[in-house]
């Protein structure tokens, strides 16, 4: 599958004030949406759309699971080190679903907090796996196997076009590897493997043959 992002502006940043004196910092506005053909000149259905929101919110909100990042990682899966905010609700509204995030106090979200008290300019962008199917009108349609990572990361000038994201990361083929736990890029699952059919267990195991494996794939990529 690949991996989709697509980037929001139209977000309010909102205080609240604690018990302790302090504040609790909110993300709410359009997280995502459904049925219009988005910047990225793609659409997603809104049967495909309510189907995702509803399993991302049972499975992640309502379990309080739902993170999101400062930025956006270099894959589709989730790193706790770099989490920043907590998603606690999608809620529909016509074509919308708007979504709202508490920043957590944790290292990246006391960095998102410090930039919204400067007043920085911040937006969200979803992330997501899924496949594409051009129509007879030449629109990408995102198809039912779609899936949210998380429906919000944090990002900084949200209209700017993000050359690693729309270079890198969604021109690679995602697969999960279950052997370890964790997304990986088809090409890099391939090509490693037949090179490493070439190799000795011992040289598998060797973590600077596995960290020389992975840099040659970002530099593949890089070349795209």
């Amino acid at each position: 599958m690949l991996l989709i992002c697509e980037k929001l502006e139209d977000v309010r940043i909102l205080t609240e004030a604690r018990e302790d004196g302090k504040k609790n910092y909110f993300i709410e506005g359009v997280f995502l949406q459904s049925s219009i053909k988005n910047r990225n000149g793609r659409m997603y259905p809104e049967s495909v759309m309510d189907k995702e929101v509803s399993r991302y919110t049972k499975a992640l909100i309502e379990q309080n699971r739902a993170y999101g990042e400062l930025n956006h990682p270099p894959g589709p899966a989730i790193n706790l080190d770099r989490v920043s905010h907590m998603i606690k609700s999608l809620t529909k509204e016509g074509k919308n679903y708007i979504g709202r995030a508490l920043v957590l106090d944790t290292p990246m979200g006391k960095i998102a907090q410090n930039l919204i008290d400067a007043g920085a300019n911040l937006g969200v962008s979803s992330r997501g796996l899924g496949s594409l199917q051009k129509d007879t009108a030449g629109l990408m349609v995102v198809q039912d196997d779609f899936q949210l990572a998380t429906a919000a990361d944090i990002v900084a000038d949200p209209s700017a076009p993000d050359a690693f994201v729309k270079g890198i990361m969604e021109n690679a083929e995602w697969v999960y590897d279950v052997a370890v736990g964790c997304w990986r890029a088809q090409d890099f699952v391939e090509e490693s493997r037949k090179e490493m059919k070439k190799m000795t267990v011992e040289k598998v195991l060797n973590p600077v043959n596995q960290v020389k494996l992975f840099e040659r794939f970002i530099n593949k990529l890089a070349e795209k």
